[in-house]
């Protein structure tokens, strides 16, 4: 089921600890436990996957939905055995459609779809993917691609949209310029009306909290923790700020990823503890690493025999079908998505 294998780190990885530039050092071999897929969905490279999602309506099979940059549509699949049900969506500007949609995040019985080119986020209802609105406005998000959603009362939600907006030449710009990498908006939805309000802008502009590149973001209210991906490939880790939007001083994993840190997301074992897992996208190693939920310790890593260059990611702690402990979905290549068995994942690398 499983294999194992040992990447050589060039130096030794400081990952941060407990208080601003406090780092720990760890090992300088890294074992990567390589765990076989329960099922890749079919494969399309005309579609471009970029992130999965995970629904479980009442009274259906779950549905496993992943967004297709390139076709705009979201392709929906049986998330028991990864067959293709239907496709959602096609190219345009109206309502049910997408220009370019990257994240995706379902809560609830709601799913919010962001669009690069269309320079908003759709929200629909599921499991008829209504359109009830859009958090958009032209003079804001400029060039969105992650997402991370929490709900903060009755129908009431706070959304996290990453915006990698860049200069007229498409450099990235002077740090100065990067105090609006991460919006949040509050938004209600009550009898499929959407209300919606942008909060805040911020991104810091000096030190290391700087995000230069981003894409994937997910959040930790308990431990008031917002992992940001860096994907700027001479600097990549996680930036971590509070949920407020302020850089705290922690930088995960700087010397540990050797490529880009892609998706990202959170296994709770109980309110305050659980396992973090983030992606080192690679087309050759291609490495999930997951840390202490609470101390934020390097707990191990792996990856999959048959899934590379991985975007994003989505995890699900529902038992169903063949996985009694949830399921962990990670894009492969650009042309579908892999599923692995959480329980398998947890036996391998030894967790509680």
């Amino acid at each position: 089921m499983f294999k194992k294998f040992t990447v050589l780190l060039v130096s030794t990885v400081l990952l941060f600890a407990c208080q601003k530039n406090e780092q720990t050092p760890v090992a300088e071999q890294t074992t990567v436990a390589k765990i076989k897929e329960r099922f890749q969905t079919p494969r399309n490279e005309a579609d471009n996957i970029d992130s999965p999602s995970f629904w479980a309506g009442q009274n259906q099979k779950p549905w496993l939905l992943a967004t297709a940059k390139v076709t705009d549509v979201i392709v929906v699949n049986d998330a028991t055995n990864g067959e293709e049900i239907k496709r959602i969506g096609g190219s345009g500007q109206e309502s049910g459609q997408f220009s370019r949609p990257n994240g995706i995040f379902v809560t609830d019985d709601l799913v919010l779809v962001v669009e690069r080119d269309n320079r908003r986020v759709q929200v629909m209802r599921l499991p008829e993917f209504k359109t009830l609105g859009f958090l958009q406005g032209e003079s804001q998000l400029m060039k969105p691609y992650g997402i991370f959603v929490m709900k903060t009362g009755a129908n009431a939600y706070r959304a996290y949209i990453t915006d990698n907006y860049e200069t007229a030449d498409e450099q990235i710009p002077p740090d100065a310029e990067l105090g609006e990498r991460v919006y949040i908006y509050e938004f209600t939805v009550q009898n499929d009306s959407l209300q919606w309000e942008l909060k805040k802008k911020f991104g810091a502009t000096s030190g290391d909290g700087v995000l230069r590149v981003v894409e994937s973001v997910y959040g930790d209210p308990v431990h008031d923790r917002l992992f940001v991906a860096e994907e700027d490939e001479t600097q990549t880790s996680v930036k971590i700020y509070n949920m407020a939007g302020e850089f705290t001083g922690p930088v995960l994993g700087r010397g540990l990823f050797q490529s880009q840190v892609e998706g990202i997301t959170l296994y709770k074992t109980g309110e305050k503890t659980g396992y973090w897992i983030v992606t080192d996208q690679g087309k050759g190693e291609n490495t999930f690493h997951l840390f202490d939920r609470l101390t934020l310790q390097h707990l191990g890593a792996f990856s999959g025999e048959n899934t590379l260059n991985t975007d994003g990611v989505w995890l699900t702690q529902m038992a169903f079908g063949n996985f009694p402990e949830g399921a962990f979905f990670a894009v492969h290549d650009d042309g579908n998505v892999s599923a692995f068995d959480w329980k398998i994942i947890t036996n391998v690398l030894n967790l509680k």
